[in-house]
Order: structure tokens, then C-alpha cells, then sequence
């Protein structure tokens, strides 16, 4: 069973909904004792910083997170405004988030020397919407029977920022490379939505689930 919780940070049932279309079973999960009884965790969030924070915090999951995590080495998966709060501090807001992937989280910052991948003329815009191609960083279970040009469905303003190499899972091009995907121990997190990715969040949904 999977446990995609729900803390109020956008409609997650499309992630439930993905999830059994691969054969498995998901259940929204509100509680501490659910996070503290899983399996295996899925944090979805869409949204601002600073609202992300304090659902997370008003919820009284976080104390539960830290414990599921640290503790019980439950696996965790973080998406999109999820996986930013996996780290301790952005620039799109002044509260402090899990602090469990080291770095931060930075706006798109972009100069005439940025240029549009596909069309060299458009200027970038933000945020950085649509679908993109990942690259992989070394070798992870998450990458089983991975497509060469694996596509994926975006929808940010602010990325990942100073993650050490060790950390970093994936990267993606939109005016410069960054980091689009973590990992630490039993920790992940990527910044595209998987569950709007067709066959490719389906593949990653389903390595998640069944290689780790």
C-alpha cells in the first residue's frame, strides 16, 4: 500500500489515480498514525513556499514525517512543491521545511545569454511550463528500463539550488541546467509531475514503488 499524503496543497488524486492504473494500491493518508504506519510515503504539493510550510506545520505531520523518515527509514517521494519542501529554506518564502535534502530552493534567474532550447528567439518565460527531457545523474533502481529521452510534465518557478553531487538524482535545460530531481537515503524528490507524464511518471512511479 501507498501513502500519498495530503496536507492540503493541491487535488492528489490524480497521483492515487496514476498509481493504480500501474496495479498497485494508494490510499490519501491525513493523519500522524498513517504516516507513522506506511510503507511507503508520496508527498504532492503545488503552491507557495510559505503556504506549503504552514499546511505542513498545521497539520501536525511533520513531527510524524521526521520520524517515519529518520527513524524508520520509510521512503519518501516528494513531488513538485512536495520536493521543495524537502529542503530547508527558498527564496519564495521566509519558513523553515523539512531540512532533509541539503541546499535551498532559487528562483529562475534568467539574462540575454539564456537561451530558448527549441527556439533560440523566444524569450524564456516563467515559469518554466511544459514538457522536458530529464538526465539522468549515475546509476538508481529509479532508472530501470529507462527511456533514452525520458519526457516529463513541469510546471515551476523555482528549482533546486547548491545540491551536492551526491545528491543530485536528475537534470533538466530551461535556460541553463539545473536540478530537477534528489536523493538522500531513503529520500527522494522530483520537481515535475510524474502523475501528468504519461508512460514516462509511470515508469518512475512504478521503479519507486517496486525496486525500492
Amino acid at each position: 500500500m501507498i501513502s500519498v499524503i495530503d496536507c492540503q496543497m493541491g487535488n492528489i488524486g490524480s497521483v492515487v489515480n496514476i498509481i493504480k492504473h500501474i496495479g498497485h494500491d494508494a490510499k490519501i493518508i491525513t493523519t500522524p498514525e498513517e504516516v507513522l504506519a506506511a510503507d511507503k510515503l508520496i508527498f504532492p504539493g503545488v503552491g507557495h513556499w510559505n503556504n506549503g510550510v504552514t499546511n505542513l506545520n498545521a497539520s501536525g505531520l511533520k513531527p510524524a514525517i521526521y520520524e517515519a523518515v529518520l527513524e524508520n527509514k520509510t521512503p519518501l517521494l516528494g513531488i513538485c512543491l512536495g520536493m521543495q519542501l524537502l529542503f530547508k529554506e527558498s527564496e519564495e518564502g521566509n519558513k523553515e521545511a523539512l531540512g532533509l535534502i541539503p541546499g535551498s530552493v532559487t528562483r529562475f534567474k534568467f539574462d540575454q545569454s539564456h537561451k530558448d532550447p527549441i527556439n533560440p528567439e523566444r524569450k524564456l518565460r516563467i515559469p518554466h511550463m511544459g514538457w522536458n527531457v530529464v538526465n539522468p545523474v549515475g546509476e538508481h533502481p529509479i532508472f530501470n528500463d529507462w527511456a533514452e529521452e525520458s519526457r516529463f510534465y513541469f510546471v515551476h518557478s523555482f528549482h533546486a539550488n547548491h545540491v551536492p553531487p551526491e545528491n543530485q538524482l536528475m537534470t533538466c535545460h530551461y535556460g541553463y541546467e539545473f536540478v530537477c530531481a534528489v536523493h538522500k537515503d531513503n529520500v527522494w524528490g522530483v520537481q515535475f509531475h510524474p502523475e501528468k507524464s504519461h508512460k514516462f511518471g509511470m515508469r518512475l512511479l512504478k521503479n519507486f514503488i517496486e525496486n525500492i
